[in-house]
């Protein structure tokens, strides 16, 4: 019990102390998920808001598949991403293994099928509420999509938030093709896992403290933006 508490102490004056090890690995964290989320709803958004307003043959299928594709195990995106970037591998002359860049697009690959999925729910529960006004006035496709995505901006937000979260915690894919190097790869989950098995309470203790306090804070952004969204609905 005292070895414990002596860990957890020692992991909040790490945190206090803005240890630098701990603020790089943080900071690279940061970075590769919030790019990873902006490459997904640069991608998810649109696919979200086709399959929204779209009506044709096979869409059934097409949102059940997206919605499968939330589900994607990490282990395997990442073994996905490892055969096209490796050396042997389709995109290997782009050398991106095993760099920070690696792990923003297996992290990409994992969330944009959320954003898509998750906006295409919005995005289809404003079509259905506009769509007769959107008719009646003729107003043309891309001008309608452009209004539901403004309409649908809190909510949106939530999704882009929803995916960060998964991506922030996300440990199989990332260390598939990142590898966990040392001032280079290390993310958060990543160096958890490490300093664990070493036998590092301490600092693994410090970026467990920062991980909750992040995905707290992503919950409370969703909620803070959800109550948002319902007072601009009934204003």
């Amino acid at each position: 019990m005292q070895d414990f508490a002596q860990a957890f102490g020692l992991a909040f004056g790490l945190v206090f102390a803005a240890d630098p090890d701990l603020l790089e690995i943080i900071l690279l964290s940061l970075r590769v998920s919030l790019t990873a989320v902006l490459i997904a709803c640069i991608v998810g958004l649109p696919v979200g808001t086709l399959v929204a307003m779209g009506r044709f043959r096979g869409r059934t299928a097409v949102i059940i598949v997206m919605n499968a594709l939330m589900g994607l195990p990490p282990v395997v995106v990442g073994l996905l991403i490892y055969l096209l970037l490796s050396n042997a591998g389709p995109l290997g002359w782009l050398r991106l293994l095993y760099t920070p860049e690696a792990m923003i697009v297996a992290q990409a690959v994992l969330i944009a099928p959320i954003v898509a999925a998750l906006s295409r729910e919005v995005i289809e529960q404003f079509h259905n509420e506009y769509a007769e006004q959107f008719r009646s006035l003729s107003v043309p496709r891309h001008t309608a999509a452009g209004a539901l995505l403004w309409d649908a901006r809190y909510s949106l937000l939530t999704v882009a938030l929803a995916g960060f979260g998964r991506a922030v915690a996300e440990v199989g894919a990332v260390i598939i093709v990142g590898g966990n190097i040392d001032h280079l790869t290390r993310v958060m989950t990543t160096a958890i896992a490490l300093e664990t098995s070493k036998g590092d309470l301490a600092l693994a203790l410090a970026l467990g403290i920062v991980l909750l306090t992040i995905a707290l804070s992503v919950n409370a952004a969703v909620m803070a933006l959800r109550l948002t969204a319902a007072r601009y609905a009934y204003a």
